[in-house]
């Protein structure tokens, strides 16, 4: 009549105290991947700024050498971010300073993806724009930022970097 427990397996009791105990580990690991996930989109956001300010720099510092033919307007800088990718002939001058060949210089591949906002639309800044401006003037490209409003973990605004 009386069914005999010989003591092996686990009570509900212990199985809900267990699974509770699981349920709090894993929810306070939740916020450490999601800070982990923020700082490799961060890392990943300040490498795209830098490969692009780079190009930008690397074709000022051409049109200030005078290897290619600027417009007056655009005081050396890139008219766009496309034209980094297309890149530019400039006249390569040999040992004595002869006009050589032309080249093709390009400046990048592609326009990186803005790990914020997950497009490849920037923000760009005009030499002439005024630093605050949202609104980028189309005269040439003198700097470039994310269009993200988040805040990053040091609190800074993406948007600032």
């Amino acid at each position: 009549m009386f069914l005999k427990h010989n003591g092996a397996g686990f009570t509900i009791a212990e199985m809900i105290v267990v699974t509770a105990l699981i349920a709090i580990l894993a929810l306070s690991a939740l916020p450490v991947g999601r800070t982990a996930f923020k700082r490799q989109s961060e890392i990943e956001l300040q490498r795209s700024l830098r490969l692009m300010r780079e190009a930008i720099d690397a074709w000022k510092k051409l049109a200030d050498e005078k290897k290619f033919e600027v417009e007056e307007d655009t005081e050396g800088y890139p008219p766009t971010l496309e034209d980094l990718v297309k890149g530019i002939e400039i006249q390569d001058k040999d040992a004595e300073g002869k006009a050589g060949a032309k080249k093709m210089v390009k400046f990048l591949r592609r326009i990186p993806k803005d790990p914020m906002t997950g497009t490849s639309d920037w923000g760009l800044r005009s030499y002439q724009d005024d630093f605050d401006s949202d609104v980028w003037g189309e005269e040439n490209v003198y700097d470039v930022y994310t269009k993200s409003p988040a805040v990053a973990l040091d609190g800074t605004k993406y948007r600032d970097w």
